[in-house]
């Protein structure tokens, strides 16, 4: 026998320990907030060490949603045979299936919808061939459970469910039997009846922009694409055909400019609430009203709504704090008037699906499989209403 101090192994799951550490904390604090040495500190390594798993933080993140993807695909992959081999007795457990995985996986899915933007390239078309190949599968089980729906239809039903689950990661609410409850939603998505419309709305015509506006504009688009950190103030100039420094006439920072579409879309969506409960003449007409606002808020402000639901924390924490007490107020008056409408729900319950309605209005118009269908209003409306009643 020889002497001297026992050989420490490094543990066989070191890497999924490193890979969860990081999706607590990419979830809690964003990508961006997250430094390599913070997820090693997490893990109980040290910085160098992490580098004896992964290349860097980007490769930290695909590796969390690939293996997530994976889980995914592994749960829920027998369900969707069961759709395409008898569609209406299939339905209930792949919409179960869907919603405990959702569940078990929140913070993966909140990863997934917010932070995936910055995953390497590679990754990102790795992770939609995976999941395309699912949702191929389920678009064909839904086309024969429901073959009076058009092809662009049958896409529209089927990313709405997707929101429901995917609602999930928008908040932190939840309620008794929360699967069951999130599979119901879905399937009152599944099972909504799409409007037959002859002719679409006709686009109001608006003025040319100031450069104000302009700036604004391309400002929250880079911030919608990029994230707020990876755009600069050159990289909006540029969008806009200006020099950077020039856009410090107009704004003081680049937090002034995504103050000011956050505040903008805060005061759009309180004109809209305000407007629907003065000119409504009982609960229902007024949730009816709300919905149809929301809809138009979000088709005609579909980058600003994006900003305003994931760029807060980029906010000086005052600013911050006074929009996220907005947010909340918009939305308990969602399931105030909810409750009103249906008295037996309950207030945990009528939250959680408030914000899958929600979640469905503001995802649609980001997916470019049916964002551009000119009927896109009236179904929105439509599965939103769907839902809530």
């Amino acid at each position: 026998m020889t002497g001297g101090a026992p050989v420490r192994r490094r543990p066989r799951d070191r890497k999924a320990r490193l890979a969860e550490a990081a999706a607590d904390l990419f979830g809690r604090r964003g990508y961006h907030a997250v430094g390599v040495n913070d997820i090693a500190a997490a893990a109980g390594i040290t910085g160098p060490a992490l580098y004896r798993h992964f290349q860097n933080k980007q490769d930290v993140l695909g590796y969390v949603l690939l293996t997530g993807v994976d889980k995914l695909t592994e749960r829920v992959s027998a369900a969707v045979e069961g759709i395409e081999d008898d569609p209406e007795r299939g339905l209930a457990p792949l919409l179960r299936a869907a919603a405990e995985v959702s569940i078990e996986q929140r913070t993966l899915t909140a990863l997934w919808r917010w932070q995936g933007r910055h995953l390497h390239p590679g990754d990102q078309k790795e992770i939609r061939r995976r999941v395309g190949l699912l949702l191929t599968r389920w678009l064909t089980g839904l086309r024969e459970l429901r073959p009076e729906l058009t092809e662009g239809q049958s896409h529209v039903i089927c990313f709405a469910a997707l929101s429901v689950f995917g609602s999930v990661g928008d908040h932190h609410a939840t309620a008794p039997d929360f699967p069951t409850l999130l599979a119901n939603l879905a399937e009152s998505v599944v099972r909504a009846h799409l409007p037959v419309v002859d002719t679409p709305p006709a686009r109001i015509p608006t003025p040319p922009p100031t450069r104000r506006e302009e700036l604004l504009s391309a400002a929250t688009r880079l911030f919608r694409t990029h994230g707020f950190h990876a755009v600069s103030m050159e990289d909006i100039g540029a969008a806009t055909g200006i020099a950077g420094p020039s856009i410090y006439r107009h704004f003081a920072s680049k937090s002034d400019i995504l103050l000011s579409a956050a505040r903008r879309m805060a005061d759009r969506l309180r004109l809209g609430l305000e407007d629907s409960l003065a000119t409504a003449t009982t609960p229902a007409d007024a949730l009816a009203r709300l919905i149809r606002s929301y809809v138009d808020t979000v088709l005609r402000s579909d980058d600003l709504i994006a900003v305003y639901t994931t760029e807060l924390a980029n906010l000086p924490d005052r600013d911050g704090r006074e929009l996220r007490t907005l947010q909340r107020g918009y939305v308990t008056e969602w399931v105030r008037l909810l409750r009103e409408v249906n008295p037996t729900l309950t207030e945990p319950a009528a939250r959680v699906t408030v914000h899958a309605a929600l979640t469905i209005i503001n995802d649609l118009p980001r997916t470019p499989r049916v964002n551009s269908r000119p009927t896109l209003a009236p179904e929105l409306t439509a599965l939103a209403t769907a839902l809530l009643h």
